[in-house]
Protein backbone atom coordinates (compact mmCIF):
# COMPACT_ATOMS: atom_id res chain seq x y z
CA UNK A 1 0.00 0.00 0.00
CA UNK A 2 1.39 3.54 -0.56
CA UNK A 3 1.62 5.69 1.89
CA UNK A 4 -0.32 8.48 0.84
CA UNK A 5 -3.06 5.74 1.16
CA UNK A 6 -2.48 5.71 4.30
CA UNK A 7 -4.86 7.09 6.95
CA UNK A 8 -5.06 6.81 10.84
CA UNK A 9 -7.98 4.68 11.60
CA UNK A 10 -7.98 5.29 15.18
CA UNK A 11 -8.96 8.93 14.54
CA UNK A 12 -11.62 7.43 12.30
CA UNK A 13 -12.78 5.54 14.46
CA UNK A 14 -13.12 7.86 16.85
CA UNK A 15 -14.06 10.50 14.89
CA UNK A 16 -18.07 11.99 16.53
CA UNK A 17 -15.77 11.37 20.24
CA UNK A 18 -12.71 13.70 18.09
CA UNK A 19 -15.31 16.48 16.83
CA UNK A 20 -16.82 16.68 19.95
CA UNK A 21 -13.61 17.36 21.72
CA UNK A 22 -12.77 20.15 19.02
CA UNK A 23 -16.36 21.64 19.41
CA UNK A 24 -15.60 22.20 23.55
CA UNK A 25 -11.89 23.43 22.63
CA UNK A 26 -13.94 25.84 20.46
CA UNK A 27 -16.12 26.72 23.29
CA UNK A 28 -13.69 27.02 26.06
CA UNK A 29 -11.17 29.61 24.04
CA UNK A 30 -14.50 32.00 23.72
CA UNK A 31 -15.54 31.16 20.37
CA UNK A 32 -19.44 29.80 19.74
CA UNK A 33 -19.00 26.73 17.86
CA UNK A 34 -22.47 26.92 16.36
CA UNK A 35 -21.53 30.03 13.99
CA UNK A 36 -21.70 29.40 10.46
CA UNK A 37 -17.91 29.83 10.37
CA UNK A 38 -17.30 26.79 12.40
CA UNK A 39 -20.18 24.85 11.64
CA UNK A 40 -18.23 22.27 9.87
CA UNK A 41 -14.45 23.47 11.46
CA UNK A 42 -14.96 19.94 13.86
CA UNK A 43 -15.22 17.57 11.28
CA UNK A 44 -12.42 19.44 9.03
CA UNK A 45 -9.76 18.73 12.33
CA UNK A 46 -11.04 15.42 12.24
CA UNK A 47 -10.47 14.93 8.63
CA UNK A 48 -7.00 16.56 9.29
CA UNK A 49 -5.84 14.34 12.02
CA UNK A 50 -6.61 11.83 9.96
CA UNK A 51 -3.72 13.00 7.01
CA UNK A 52 -1.58 14.33 9.47
CA UNK A 53 -0.92 11.76 11.78
CA UNK A 54 -1.24 8.78 9.33
CA UNK A 55 2.61 7.94 9.85
CA UNK A 56 1.40 5.99 13.08
CA UNK A 57 0.28 3.50 10.93
CA UNK A 58 3.12 3.37 8.22
CA UNK A 59 5.69 0.42 9.11
CA UNK A 60 9.13 2.39 8.42
CA UNK A 61 10.78 -1.26 7.42
CA UNK A 62 7.83 -2.20 4.62
CA UNK A 63 8.68 1.23 3.02
CA UNK A 64 12.20 0.69 2.54
CA UNK A 65 11.35 -2.92 1.98
CA UNK A 66 11.51 -2.73 -2.20
CA UNK A 67 15.28 -2.68 -2.95
CA UNK A 68 17.59 -3.34 -6.17
CA UNK A 69 20.52 -5.11 -5.85
CA UNK A 70 23.67 -3.11 -7.48
CA UNK A 71 27.10 -2.72 -7.38
CA UNK A 72 26.99 0.99 -6.40
CA UNK A 73 29.02 1.56 -3.28
CA UNK A 74 29.69 5.59 -4.18
CA UNK A 75 27.65 8.10 -2.21
CA UNK A 76 23.98 8.75 -3.06
CA UNK A 77 21.79 11.71 -1.98
CA UNK A 78 18.38 12.73 -2.23
CA UNK A 79 17.95 16.51 -1.07
CA UNK A 80 15.53 18.85 -0.58
CA UNK A 81 12.63 16.18 0.30
CA UNK A 82 10.04 18.76 1.96
CA UNK A 83 8.21 17.73 5.21
CA UNK A 84 5.45 18.50 7.44
CA UNK A 85 5.37 17.71 11.23
CA UNK A 86 3.77 18.62 13.99
CA UNK A 87 5.35 19.26 16.96
CA UNK A 88 4.80 16.90 20.15
CA UNK A 89 5.07 19.92 22.97
CA UNK A 90 2.73 22.30 22.03
CA UNK A 91 1.06 20.49 18.60
CA UNK A 92 2.02 23.42 16.10
CA UNK A 93 2.83 22.73 12.42
CA UNK A 94 6.84 22.43 11.99
CA UNK A 95 8.60 22.20 8.31
CA UNK A 96 11.58 21.84 6.65
CA UNK A 97 13.77 19.78 4.11
CA UNK A 98 15.78 16.79 4.72
CA UNK A 99 18.79 15.83 2.79
CA UNK A 100 19.62 11.79 2.75
CA UNK A 101 23.28 10.44 2.02
CA UNK A 102 23.89 7.14 2.01
CA UNK A 103 26.84 4.62 0.86
CA UNK A 104 24.88 1.19 -0.42
CA UNK A 105 26.41 -2.22 0.61
CA UNK A 106 24.91 -4.35 -2.71
CA UNK A 107 21.49 -2.89 -1.98
CA UNK A 108 19.94 0.66 -3.32
CA UNK A 109 16.27 1.85 -2.23
CA UNK A 110 13.84 3.53 -4.84
CA UNK A 111 14.35 7.41 -4.61
CA UNK A 112 10.28 7.16 -4.12
CA UNK A 113 10.88 5.76 -0.91
CA UNK A 114 13.16 7.31 0.72
CA UNK A 115 10.20 10.44 0.47
CA UNK A 116 7.67 8.18 1.21
CA UNK A 117 9.98 7.13 4.90
CA UNK A 118 10.22 10.81 5.30
CA UNK A 119 6.42 11.25 5.30
CA UNK A 120 5.63 8.33 7.60
CA UNK A 121 8.19 9.05 10.31
CA UNK A 122 7.47 13.25 9.84
CA UNK A 123 3.35 12.49 10.14
CA UNK A 124 3.18 11.62 14.05
CA UNK A 125 3.80 13.55 16.99
CA UNK A 126 7.38 14.41 16.21
CA UNK A 127 10.82 16.01 17.56
CA UNK A 128 13.13 16.99 14.80
CA UNK A 129 15.33 15.14 16.41
CA UNK A 130 13.59 12.02 16.41
CA UNK A 131 12.47 12.69 13.00
CA UNK A 132 16.47 12.66 11.87
CA UNK A 133 17.68 9.56 14.00
CA UNK A 134 14.55 7.33 13.10
CA UNK A 135 15.14 7.88 9.35
CA UNK A 136 18.73 7.21 9.60
CA UNK A 137 18.20 3.94 11.92
CA UNK A 138 15.27 2.65 9.45
CA UNK A 139 17.62 2.81 6.96
CA UNK A 140 20.92 1.33 8.62
CA UNK A 141 18.02 -1.61 9.46
CA UNK A 142 16.69 -2.23 6.10
CA UNK A 143 19.31 -1.46 3.22
CA UNK A 144 22.19 -2.38 5.85
CA UNK A 145 24.73 0.35 4.28
CA UNK A 146 28.15 1.34 4.61
CA UNK A 147 26.95 4.66 6.20
CA UNK A 148 24.33 7.05 6.03
CA UNK A 149 24.30 10.65 6.50
CA UNK A 150 20.61 12.76 7.13
CA UNK A 151 20.02 16.27 8.02
CA UNK A 152 16.88 17.91 8.84
CA UNK A 153 16.35 21.96 8.90
CA UNK A 154 13.18 22.75 10.11
CA UNK A 155 11.54 25.85 11.15
CA UNK A 156 8.97 25.61 14.07
CA UNK A 157 5.97 27.80 14.33
CA UNK A 158 5.90 26.86 18.42
CA UNK A 159 8.66 29.05 18.23
CA UNK A 160 8.26 31.53 15.71
CA UNK A 161 4.52 32.58 15.95
CA UNK A 162 4.50 31.94 20.09
CA UNK A 163 6.74 32.18 22.97
CA UNK A 164 9.64 33.97 22.21
CA UNK A 165 8.53 34.77 18.71
CA UNK A 166 11.66 34.20 16.17
CA UNK A 167 10.15 33.70 12.65
CA UNK A 168 13.78 33.72 11.35
CA UNK A 169 14.96 31.22 13.47
CA UNK A 170 15.70 27.47 11.96
CA UNK A 171 16.81 24.40 13.61
CA UNK A 172 19.02 22.29 11.71
CA UNK A 173 20.00 18.54 13.21
CA UNK A 174 21.78 15.38 11.89
CA UNK A 175 22.30 11.82 12.30
CA UNK A 176 25.60 10.46 11.46
CA UNK A 177 25.96 6.26 10.68
CA UNK A 178 28.67 4.23 9.91
CA UNK A 179 31.62 5.54 8.03
CA UNK A 180 29.99 8.73 7.96
CA UNK A 181 31.23 9.03 11.63
CA UNK A 182 34.79 8.11 11.10
CA UNK A 183 35.66 10.05 7.27
CA UNK A 184 35.45 13.66 7.80
CA UNK A 185 35.89 13.98 4.01
CA UNK A 186 32.92 11.81 2.96
CA UNK A 187 30.66 14.03 5.66
CA UNK A 188 32.53 17.06 4.17
CA UNK A 189 31.83 15.87 0.72
CA UNK A 190 28.14 14.99 1.42
CA UNK A 191 27.86 19.18 2.76
CA UNK A 192 29.60 20.65 -0.24
CA UNK A 193 27.05 18.42 -2.17
CA UNK A 194 23.95 20.07 -0.41
CA UNK A 195 24.43 23.59 -1.41
CA UNK A 196 24.11 23.31 -5.38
Amino acid sequence: MAFQEYRNEKVADHREEIEGHIREILRLIGEDPRREGLLETPARVTRMYEEIFAGYHADLREILDVTFDEKHEELVIVKDIVYYSTCEHHMAPFFGKVHIGYIPSGKVAGLSKLARLVDAVARRLQLQERITADIADTMVEVLEPHGVMVVVDGQHLCMCSRGVKKPESKTVTSAIRGVFQKDAALRAEFMSLLKD
